[in-house]
């Protein structure tokens, strides 16, 4: 086989068939692809550049979907994808979306997990794993044979990854873990335990201190874990093996980033700008809201590190995405924290140091909180530590099905004892950080970033960025507890809590100016400011002068903040005779919609909210 190998490549069947020589050039051809779909479409580029090789070696060498590949977070499956009959959607801009950026069983045979999030990939491998070896000793024919996860050093670091090891030594059977150590993770890697890894790779795999043989697994090394023929060779060996074992391979983050690449900013190895690339048409725009208002954050906290020992900013990785910058780290010491991909330990660690009499803020994204429920409700709530929590991307959005944050609310709103603010623009999400991180503040407290609906609004001139709200409106013990009444009106009263609030706006806008009938309402709106709780006050207040009470939030609908206006109305003041009209996002996993498209499937537009309350009796 000669010329555009890559194009030929349909299935792992495909990559058996070649020669030795074609191995390296196919290879070559993977990679260019990857360069060029990184600067025509961006996405986790320097992962699947570093194991190129690898995921080269493992379709010339297992049979899948017999033979069964998980990828930890599956960020790094672009090649996989391209040797499963997908390639076509790295090299032809019009298929570009056509396929996940990570794996999805939706999309071939060979995908078995929709994954995203972080550490799980050797659990499912044990699992797949004992299910096979009970059919084999029930006499029953398996329909899996030889199990193989692929996990990072940066993954490594996750709570579950070291549970799935301790199950996988005692658990026994065929079991391979491929350990791709490129020494990094989202950013740099952090921890106790990547010395060790830096031993064992000096040391060829040989030094007495491992961590894998530590757990009771097989273990075996190869350094150069971007020659495909030396992993075809260690593949090989350990195929059909009858027990766990962990192949460890050093491979080299983003290795084959050009010279107009480099001129970016984003490098091959130790790079932390090659974790996630941006299309270079992009380059110049304004940043979004994630790393617009947490650089905000870290300007405001930063100023107050030298008076203030306790003030610590950890963050879980991703601090790049959320506006925490090199920069920024640097300067700040021994205040600022990467705890690694342990969103567990983070917040826990948080609750610790706040029960010592600091104040730590905890930064990451609102699907990555969902780890850590457990240790938000336990070790945060219940004991009352005044953490705060900076929560960044949470809402409706085009994301793909696993970092969505559209369950947010439903999630940080029904724990007891936790205050959930929603700000509406740059000076109350500043005024609401200050607070909630002073001495003042004695109970722990989530802070919902304001996301690109907020900072466009702001940019336009729409909604003022130096609005605010003080922080006691109707009980002195619970700030922020009562709603802001931006516009007193009658009638038809519209609630926006966060992200949605630009929207409601609108809404009281267009029903002012008599869209959708034949005459204006001058309708009432309302920022709600938090979502733990209800200003009974306000809403009873509101009966006696509206007959429409609207509630728009930016988040799934079922179990969110709506419904529980909806239900104090119906169960509070049942002759009131206020209709509630709830609007918000369908309990469902949405998977790189259209933002526009889901706000028309869920109502949530202008014209379909307007229209909704023109529909009701008596407001037109």
């Amino acid at each position: 086989m000669t010329g555009d190998i890559l194009a030929n490549m349909h299935a792992p069947a495909d990559v058996k068939g070649l020669g030795g020589d074609e191995l390296d050039a196919l290879c070559a051809q993977i990679r260019d692809t990857l360069v060029d779909f990184g600067k025509r479409h961006g996405g986790h580029i320097g992962s699947n550049l570093g194991l190129v090789e690898a995921s080269v070696a493992l379709h010339r060498v297992f049979e899948s979907p017999f033979d069964k590949i998980v990828f930890d977070v599956s960020h790094q499956s672009y090649v996989h994808k391209m040797l499963t009959g997908r390639a076509r959607a790295f090299r032809d801009a019009a298929l570009f979306d056509s396929v996940s950026g990570f794996t999805n069983p939706d999309e071939s045979e060979h995908d078995l997990f929709v994954l995203g999030h972080t550490g799980t990939s050797i659990s499912l491998a044990c699992g797949l794993a004992k299910e096979r070896d009970m059919r084999r000793a029930a006499g029953r024919t398996p329909q899996t044979n030889n199990v193989v996860a692929v996990i990072g050093d940066g993954a490594l670091s996750s709570g579950i990854a070291f549970e799935g090891l301790n199950n996988a030594a005692e658990q026994g059977g065929n079991l391979i873990i491929v350990f791709n150590d490129n020494e990094m993770s989202i950013a740099g890697n952090h921890g106790g335990m990547y010395a060790t890894l830096a031993e064992m790779r000096a040391s060829r795999g040989r030094c007495a201190t491992n961590l894998f043989r530590a757990f009771g697994l097989d273990y075996r090394y190869v350094g150069d874990g971007n020659d495909v023929h030396a992993l075809v060779r260690a593949f090989e060996d350990v195929k059909d093996i009858d027990h766990p074992i962990v192949l460890h391979i050093h491979t080299t983050k983003g290795l084959g980033l050009d010279a107009e690449d480099a001129a970016h900013g984003i490098r091959e190895g130790r790079c932390e700008a090659n974790h996630w690339q941006s299309p270079m048409a992009d380059a110049g725009r304004p940043l979004g809201a994630r790393k617009h208002y947490g650089r905000l954050a870290m300007e405001t906290l930063e100023r107050r590190f030298d008076a203030e020992p306790g003030l610590v900013v950890i963050s879980p990785a991703t601090p790049g995405s959320n506006g925490i910058t090199p920069e920024f780290r640097a300067r700040a010491g021994a205040h600022y924290v990467d705890t690694g991909i342990t969103e567990e330990h983070a917040v826990a660690f948080a609750a610790g140091i706040a029960k010592a009499g600091g104040r730590p803020v905890v930064a990451t994204s609102a699907t990555f909180f969902q780890r850590a429920f457990d240790q938000l409700q336990q070790e945060v709530a219940i004991n009352g530590a005044p953490v705060t929590l900076l929560s960044f991307g949470g809402g409706v959005s085009d994301a793909d099905n696993t970092h969505s944050g559209a369950f947010d609310v439903t999630m940080f709103g029904n724990i007891p004892g936790l205050r959930c603010l929603a700000p509406t623009s740059r000076r109350m999400f500043l005024d609401m950080l200050a607070w909630s991180t002073s001495p003042a503040n004695t109970a722990p407290t989530l802070i919902r970033v304001p996301g690109n609906a907020i900072l466009d609004a702001e940019r336009a001139g729409i909604l003022d960025a130096e609005a605010t709200a003080a922080p006691q409106r109707t009980d002195a013990d619970a700030p922020w507890s009562g709603y802001r009444i931006a516009h007193d009106g009658r009638d038809v009263a519209v609630l926006g809590l966060g992200d949605a609030y630009p929207t409601a706006q609108a809404v009281v806008g267009a029903l002012a100016d008599g869209a959708g009938g034949d005459c204006s309402v001058d309708a009432t709106l309302i920022d709600p400011l938090q979502f733990s709780t209800l200003d009974e006050r306000t809403l009873t207040a509101l009966a006696s002068r509206h007959r429409v009470v609207v509630t728009l939030e930016d988040a799934q609908l079922e179990g969110g903040w709506g419904e529980k206006v909806t239900a104090f109305y119906a169960n509070m003041l049942p002759d009131a005779g206020v209709h509630v009209l709830n609007f918000g996002a369908d309990k469902e996993f949405t998977d790189r919609t259209p933002l526009a498209e889901l706000d028309s499937r869920y109502g949530m537009t202008v014209d379909a909210i307007v229209g909704r309350i023109r529909e009701l009796p008596r407001t037109a």
